[in-house]
Protein backbone atom coordinates (compact mmCIF):
# COMPACT_ATOMS: atom_id res chain seq x y z
CA UNK A 1 0.00 0.00 0.00
CA UNK A 2 1.58 2.94 -0.86
CA UNK A 3 2.06 6.54 1.34
CA UNK A 4 -0.51 9.03 1.17
CA UNK A 5 1.06 12.19 -0.75
CA UNK A 6 1.06 15.16 1.98
CA UNK A 7 -1.52 17.23 1.11
CA UNK A 8 -0.95 21.17 0.05
CA UNK A 9 -3.44 24.42 0.61
CA UNK A 10 -4.69 25.71 -2.25
CA UNK A 11 -2.52 28.85 -3.44
CA UNK A 12 -4.55 31.91 -3.29
CA UNK A 13 -5.99 33.52 -6.05
CA UNK A 14 -4.06 36.12 -7.75
CA UNK A 15 -4.87 39.56 -6.93
CA UNK A 16 -6.55 41.21 -10.25
CA UNK A 17 -3.80 43.15 -12.06
CA UNK A 18 -3.89 46.54 -13.35
CA UNK A 19 -7.40 47.51 -15.38
CA UNK A 20 -7.45 46.48 -19.40
CA UNK A 21 -6.24 50.18 -20.72
CA UNK A 22 -9.02 51.64 -22.94
CA UNK A 23 -9.71 50.97 -26.72
CA UNK A 24 -8.42 54.31 -28.70
CA UNK A 25 -10.06 52.86 -31.12
CA UNK A 26 -13.42 52.64 -29.66
CA UNK A 27 -12.52 56.11 -28.01
CA UNK A 28 -12.24 57.85 -31.15
CA UNK A 29 -15.23 56.05 -32.45
CA UNK A 30 -17.28 57.60 -29.50
CA UNK A 31 -16.04 60.90 -29.95
CA UNK A 32 -16.82 61.02 -33.81
CA UNK A 33 -19.87 60.26 -32.75
CA UNK A 34 -20.42 62.38 -30.45
CA UNK A 35 -19.28 65.46 -32.63
CA UNK A 36 -21.63 64.40 -35.45
CA UNK A 37 -24.75 64.05 -33.09
CA UNK A 38 -23.89 67.70 -30.79
CA UNK A 39 -23.84 69.32 -34.08
CA UNK A 40 -26.90 67.79 -35.02
CA UNK A 41 -29.49 67.68 -32.29
CA UNK A 42 -27.75 69.89 -29.50
CA UNK A 43 -26.32 69.40 -26.11
CA UNK A 44 -29.78 68.07 -24.44
CA UNK A 45 -30.70 66.19 -27.51
CA UNK A 46 -28.42 63.55 -27.50
CA UNK A 47 -28.53 60.72 -25.15
CA UNK A 48 -25.64 58.63 -24.10
CA UNK A 49 -27.68 55.33 -25.75
CA UNK A 50 -27.64 57.46 -29.14
CA UNK A 51 -23.88 57.97 -29.01
CA UNK A 52 -23.35 54.62 -28.33
CA UNK A 53 -25.35 53.42 -31.29
CA UNK A 54 -23.78 55.63 -33.59
CA UNK A 55 -20.49 54.48 -32.29
CA UNK A 56 -21.35 50.99 -32.40
CA UNK A 57 -20.48 50.48 -28.81
CA UNK A 58 -22.53 49.47 -25.41
CA UNK A 59 -23.71 52.26 -23.44
CA UNK A 60 -21.10 50.80 -20.99
CA UNK A 61 -17.95 51.34 -22.64
CA UNK A 62 -19.34 54.91 -23.48
CA UNK A 63 -19.35 55.44 -19.62
CA UNK A 64 -16.10 53.67 -19.25
CA UNK A 65 -14.26 56.12 -21.37
CA UNK A 66 -16.10 59.52 -20.41
CA UNK A 67 -18.23 59.00 -17.28
CA UNK A 68 -20.88 61.38 -18.16
CA UNK A 69 -22.34 63.42 -21.24
CA UNK A 70 -21.11 66.97 -20.19
CA UNK A 71 -17.54 65.31 -20.16
CA UNK A 72 -17.84 63.47 -23.33
CA UNK A 73 -19.14 66.90 -24.72
CA UNK A 74 -15.71 68.66 -23.18
CA UNK A 75 -13.58 65.36 -25.19
CA UNK A 76 -15.70 65.67 -28.33
CA UNK A 77 -14.60 69.72 -28.72
CA UNK A 78 -10.85 69.07 -27.23
CA UNK A 79 -10.64 66.70 -29.58
CA UNK A 80 -12.57 68.90 -32.73
CA UNK A 81 -9.90 72.07 -31.53
CA UNK A 82 -7.00 69.75 -31.48
CA UNK A 83 -7.79 67.74 -34.82
CA UNK A 84 -7.76 71.65 -36.79
CA UNK A 85 -4.40 73.21 -34.29
CA UNK A 86 -2.22 70.48 -33.07
CA UNK A 87 -0.22 70.85 -30.05
CA UNK A 88 2.91 70.65 -31.71
CA UNK A 89 1.84 73.77 -33.84
CA UNK A 90 2.30 75.65 -30.96
CA UNK A 91 5.94 74.64 -29.91
CA UNK A 92 8.47 77.30 -30.04
CA UNK A 93 9.95 76.38 -33.51
CA UNK A 94 12.77 78.71 -33.17
CA UNK A 95 13.96 77.78 -36.62
CA UNK A 96 10.88 78.99 -37.69
CA UNK A 97 10.52 82.98 -38.39
CA UNK A 98 8.61 84.17 -36.40
CA UNK A 99 6.06 85.95 -38.70
CA UNK A 100 6.17 82.61 -40.71
CA UNK A 101 4.83 80.76 -37.24
CA UNK A 102 1.98 83.17 -36.43
CA UNK A 103 0.64 82.97 -39.90
CA UNK A 104 0.80 79.55 -39.81
CA UNK A 105 -1.55 79.73 -36.57
CA UNK A 106 -3.54 82.56 -37.87
CA UNK A 107 -4.26 80.43 -40.99
CA UNK A 108 -5.42 77.16 -38.96
CA UNK A 109 -7.39 78.82 -36.50
CA UNK A 110 -9.22 80.63 -39.00
CA UNK A 111 -9.78 77.45 -40.94
CA UNK A 112 -11.37 75.98 -37.31
CA UNK A 113 -13.42 78.53 -36.67
CA UNK A 114 -14.82 78.98 -39.79
CA UNK A 115 -15.79 75.52 -40.62
CA UNK A 116 -19.69 74.89 -41.15
CA UNK A 117 -20.03 72.36 -37.88
CA UNK A 118 -17.80 75.61 -35.99
CA UNK A 119 -20.23 78.14 -36.73
CA UNK A 120 -23.10 76.24 -35.94
CA UNK A 121 -21.82 75.22 -32.54
CA UNK A 122 -21.03 78.95 -31.76
CA UNK A 123 -24.52 80.46 -32.49
CA UNK A 124 -25.90 77.15 -30.56
CA UNK A 125 -23.94 78.65 -27.79
CA UNK A 126 -24.63 82.35 -28.54
CA UNK A 127 -28.37 81.49 -28.32
CA UNK A 128 -30.94 82.27 -25.85
CA UNK A 129 -31.77 79.43 -24.39
CA UNK A 130 -28.26 78.59 -23.87
CA UNK A 131 -28.23 81.62 -21.43
CA UNK A 132 -25.91 81.25 -17.78
CA UNK A 133 -25.63 77.26 -19.11
CA UNK A 134 -22.88 75.46 -17.83
CA UNK A 135 -22.20 74.07 -21.17
CA UNK A 136 -21.05 77.16 -22.70
CA UNK A 137 -18.15 77.35 -19.76
CA UNK A 138 -17.28 74.05 -20.74
CA UNK A 139 -17.05 75.08 -24.13
CA UNK A 140 -14.58 77.64 -23.39
CA UNK A 141 -12.65 75.51 -21.51
CA UNK A 142 -12.36 72.77 -23.62
CA UNK A 143 -11.51 74.86 -26.92
CA UNK A 144 -10.94 78.27 -26.58
CA UNK A 145 -9.39 78.71 -23.24
CA UNK A 146 -6.90 75.98 -24.44
CA UNK A 147 -5.83 77.69 -27.58
CA UNK A 148 -4.65 80.77 -25.72
CA UNK A 149 -3.11 78.98 -22.80
CA UNK A 150 -0.89 77.24 -26.10
CA UNK A 151 -0.06 80.05 -27.70
CA UNK A 152 0.98 82.12 -24.41
CA UNK A 153 3.52 79.74 -24.07
CA UNK A 154 4.67 80.05 -26.93
CA UNK A 155 4.72 84.18 -26.72
CA UNK A 156 6.66 83.29 -23.48
CA UNK A 157 9.17 81.54 -24.97
CA UNK A 158 9.69 83.23 -27.95
CA UNK A 159 9.77 86.79 -25.91
CA UNK A 160 12.56 84.91 -23.62
CA UNK A 161 14.66 84.65 -27.23
CA UNK A 162 14.22 88.70 -27.28
CA UNK A 163 11.46 88.77 -30.07
CA UNK A 164 8.91 89.71 -28.74
CA UNK A 165 8.00 92.20 -25.64
CA UNK A 166 5.32 91.09 -23.56
CA UNK A 167 4.14 91.36 -20.25
CA UNK A 168 1.10 89.67 -20.23
CA UNK A 169 1.53 86.50 -22.75
CA UNK A 170 -2.20 85.59 -22.37
CA UNK A 171 -3.83 88.58 -22.66
CA UNK A 172 -1.65 89.25 -25.95
CA UNK A 173 -2.88 85.68 -26.98
CA UNK A 174 -6.31 86.64 -26.52
CA UNK A 175 -5.89 89.83 -28.63
CA UNK A 176 -4.09 87.76 -31.37
CA UNK A 177 -7.19 85.43 -31.75
CA UNK A 178 -9.92 88.64 -31.73
CA UNK A 179 -7.60 90.39 -34.63
CA UNK A 180 -7.81 87.02 -36.76
CA UNK A 181 -11.52 86.51 -36.48
CA UNK A 182 -12.05 89.95 -36.63
CA UNK A 183 -14.97 90.89 -39.89
CA UNK A 184 -14.87 87.91 -41.97
CA UNK A 185 -15.85 85.53 -39.11
CA UNK A 186 -18.33 88.06 -38.04
CA UNK A 187 -19.67 88.06 -41.77
CA UNK A 188 -19.96 84.25 -41.44
CA UNK A 189 -21.66 84.16 -38.35
CA UNK A 190 -24.64 86.64 -39.86
CA UNK A 191 -24.54 84.68 -42.82
CA UNK A 192 -23.31 87.27 -44.56
CA UNK A 193 -21.29 85.23 -46.66
CA UNK A 194 -17.29 83.92 -46.39
CA UNK A 195 -14.45 86.01 -47.61
CA UNK A 196 -12.63 85.59 -50.92
CA UNK A 197 -9.27 83.28 -50.42
CA UNK A 198 -6.79 86.21 -51.85
CA UNK A 199 -8.72 89.09 -48.93
CA UNK A 200 -8.90 86.48 -46.01
CA UNK A 201 -5.52 85.89 -46.98
CA UNK A 202 -4.73 89.86 -46.99
CA UNK A 203 -6.58 90.01 -43.76
CA UNK A 204 -4.66 87.46 -41.94
CA UNK A 205 -1.49 88.74 -42.97
CA UNK A 206 -2.59 92.19 -41.90
CA UNK A 207 -3.47 91.11 -38.41
CA UNK A 208 -0.21 89.53 -37.82
CA UNK A 209 1.53 92.55 -39.16
CA UNK A 210 -0.63 94.85 -36.48
CA UNK A 211 0.46 92.29 -33.62
CA UNK A 212 3.87 92.42 -34.26
CA UNK A 213 3.90 95.96 -34.37
CA UNK A 214 2.51 96.02 -30.83
CA UNK A 215 4.84 93.24 -29.16
CA UNK A 216 8.00 93.18 -31.57
CA UNK A 217 11.12 93.86 -29.34
CA UNK A 218 12.11 97.34 -30.62
CA UNK A 219 15.84 98.27 -30.80
CA UNK A 220 17.24 100.89 -28.93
Amino acid sequence: MSTPRPTHPAAPPKPPGPGRPKDLGKRNAILEAAKRLFLSDGFDGVSMDQIATEAGVSKLTVYSHFGDKETLFGAAVKAYCEQHLPSPLFEAALATPLRERLIEIATAFYELISTPEAIQIHRLLCSPQMADSPLSKMFWDAGPQRLHTEFADLLQRRAETGELEVQDALRAANQFFALVKGEPHALLMFGCGSTGKSELKAHIEASVTMFLRAYARREA
